[in-house]
Parts: structure tokens; C-alpha cells; sequence
């Protein structure tokens, strides 16, 4: 079946696309408002779409009609940290899920702790084995009161066992134990299934390779 995304209602493309774009990273924002409150919130709709300049994308959608937190605190101090999720994490990033006030700390209610970040002004999630310190590059307007952000990463902490080589940059991705967001309500996936293939060499492709003698 063929869907005209011109003749949908947005909730309707919502459950399409959240339902076949799996798994997502989650982005579990620490922000603060100008003021200094804290605020903390997971987000599906979110990746790295460069490297150079290192940019992320984050999409925050709208409660009750009005801008999230999130998005208040983002568009008033131009900063937030991306905090990924492990495993370990799970249920207190989706405590942080909640509906809370503005003057609520969601970390606190969900039993965290933070560390200063390198260059930014909001912390970062202690307990997360990695984070991503990110200032604001560009904002676009999606809907009303529906937000994208394209941040620029200024500064990644990671957990030290998570590094097998520091001077070379080398990951230990599978230690992170991170997870991703799924379809529906409630659905996500660990990210340890993992199988690897080698990229193909086209000198060995009789496809693409020329033929001897021309």
C-alpha cells in the first residue's frame, strides 16, 4: 500500500514513520532555563547528520499546544547536552518521560546525578556512559510551536572503559549497552544483535571490473 503523506493527518505520518524508522537513538536532554532550572527529557527523533561541522538533529514536538520545556530552555540559552541511554538507564529515562511542571527537576524525582560539562552550561547525566555537549546552529520552525534543532557537538564525554584506544579514537561501541527507540508506545531494543560486514571491493567485482586487455 502507497501512502500520499499530502492526504495524512500528522498523527498518521507519525505512526508510519515512527513505526518503520527503527531503531532511533534516543537524545535524553539536560537543559536549563536562563534562569538555572533544570530540565530533563528523552527524544526519539534525533541523530548525527555531519561531521564536519559535527551536527546533530533533534526534533522536539509541542504538549498541549504549547512549546516543551525543552525546546523554552533551548531557545533561551542557545545550549543542552545529549545524554545516551544504556540499558542500566532505562527506567529512569522513562521516568523522565513524565509530565512535570516547569519547576519540577526531573532528574531529582528520578533519582539522578549530574557532573559540570566541558564547555556548555547545562550538566550532564552522571550515570550515562556518554553525552554529547551541543550548541545551537540553527532552528527550524516545522509547525507551530514544533521545533528542529541542528546543533553543533562542542565537547563528548565517555565513560573511559568505553575507549579501547584513546589516541586513536577507537570505541568500544557494544560496552555503551545502549538502546533505541521502536514503534508504538513502550517499544524499544537493545542495541547488542550485531553482526558486521565488509565493505565491497570493487577491484574484486567482475560487475565493475575492467575487462583484461581493454
Amino acid at each position: 500500500m502507497n501512502f500520499d503523506f499530502s492526504k495524512l493527518a500528522s498523527a498518521d505520518a507519525f505512526k508510519l514513520l515512527s513505526s518503520v524508522v527503527v531503531p532511533r537513538p534516543i537524545a535524553w536532554v539536560v537543559s536549563q532555563s536562563a534562569e538555572g532550572a533544570r530540565n530533563a527529557a528523552p527524544f526519539s527523533f534525533f541523530n548525527v547528520v555531519s561531521s564536519d561541522p559535527p551536527i546533530v538533529a533533534l526534533g522536539i514536538g509541542p504538549r498541549g499546544g504549547q512549546l516543551k520545556d525543552t525546546s523554552r530552555n533551548i531557545l533561551e540559552t542557545g545550549q543542552f547536552v545529549i545524554n545516551l541511554v544504556s540499558a542500566e538507564l532505562a527506567e529512569q529515562m522513562n521516568h523522565t518521560s513524565l509530565d512535570y511542571d516547569a519547576g519540577i527537576d526531573e532528574l531529582a524525582r528520578a533519582g539522578l546525578t549530574t557532573e559540570p560539562s566541558l564547555i556548555v552550561a547545562p550538566p550532564r547525566i552522571a550515570q550515562s556512559p556518554a553525552a554529547l555537549e551541543c550548541e545551537v546552529w540553527q532552528v527550524l520552525d516545522a509547525a507551530p510551536q514544533r521545533v528542529i534543532v541542528l546543533a553543533r557537538v562542542v565537547a563528548l564525554y565517555l565513560r573511559d572503559d568505553a575507549l579501547l584506544n584513546a589516541e586513536k579514537f577507537y570505541v568500544d561501541t557494544p560496552a555503551l549497552r545502549l538502546l533505541g527507540r521502536m514503534h508504538g508506545a513502550g517499544w524499544y531494543a537493545h542495541t547488542s544483535d550485531l553482526f558486521q560486514m565488509r565493505t565491497p571491493d570493487a577491484a574484486n567485482d567482475p560487475a565493475v571490473r575492467p575487462a583484461q586487455g581493454h
